[in-house]
């Protein structure tokens, strides 16, 4: 997404929620500041129904979600996570369903809802600063739904080529997930996004192979013939249940040891 088209969107939502109430209009953290986290509201400190474009306008990359976390990784004497998994709420999801998946240094950083695009504005922090010796790279789910509005296929490529390149360019080994199956979305019915998502995961197979990134194929392993994920490995038709992790963790470890060798 160019930011230019970002920077509109992000000034429309501000403009609607201002017209829907005060609260968003009276925010006390305006331009450069020290601290934008520190007078971030919660959704109860809003009137209902202003949480969603409150945060979009307020912080569009989610970037205070997980600052706490990322100070604890980063003290002195700490050490650097194995794994990054950078994604959204398949990702996110992953490490509230099965905590004890991520350990021996996989940390998660997904966020619910989020596409490439709020991805790559979070990744120096979320992934780079923290040093990790590998990310895994989950994103496209929410840009074929449209969550953060309109986009061409090149630029969600682009914004998942941006993460990998920043990524090698620090010296972290990539894994790339394949978009996981969905032949609907529960929130957008109106959407066919087979066929994009086959499009989308054809493309970063070959990217990956042509850069020497790891990819890993989630999408051959839980999909229907129809492209829909099969029966019982996800609870809406898009967000894996427990039996659905199951069957990406050996993929994902295996990705891992492909990319890094076995952990210590």
């Amino acid at each position: 997404m160019h930011v230019t088209r970002i920077i509109h969107l992000i000034a429309l939502v501000a403009l609607l929620g201002a017209a829907a109430g005060p609260t968003i209009a009276q925010d006390d953290a305006t331009g450069i500041v020290a601290d934008p986290c520190a007078s971030e509201k919660t959704p109860e400190q809003l009137p209902s129904g202003q949480w969603n474009a409150y945060i979009f306008a307020r912080d569009f990359g989610k970037l205070c979600q997980y600052r706490v976390q990322n100070a604890e990784l980063m003290k002195p004497g700490s050490t650097p996570p194995r794994v990054v998994f950078m994604g959204d709420s398949i990702t996110e999801f992953w490490g509230r369903q099965h905590a004890a998946f991520f350990t021996q240094g996989k940390v998660d950083r997904g966020i619910s809802g989020q596409t490439s695009a709020q991805m790559l504005l979070r990744f120096r922090q979320d992934v780079i600063d923290l040093h990790p010796q590998a990310v895994h790279i989950m994103a496209g789910t929410n840009d074929v739904a449209g969550n953060t509005g309109p986009s061409t296929l090149q630029q969600v490529e682009g914004n998942i080529a941006s993460m990998a390149e920043l990524a090698r360019a620090h010296g972290i080994r990539v894994i790339l997930a394949s978009v996981p199956p969905a032949g609907h979305f529960p929130w957008r019915p109106e959407l066919q996004p087979v066929p994009i998502i086959g499009a989308l995961n054809h493309w970063m197979q070959d990217y990956a192979a042509r850069n020497g990134f790891t990819y890993v194929d989630y999408y051959s392993a839980t999909a229907t013939p129809e492209g829909a994920m099969k029966p019982g490995l996800a609870s809406d038709g898009v967000h894996p249940t427990r039996q659905g992790y199951a069957v990406m963790e050996p993929l994902a470890e295996a990705a891992i040891q492909q990319a890094l060798g076995p952990a210590p």
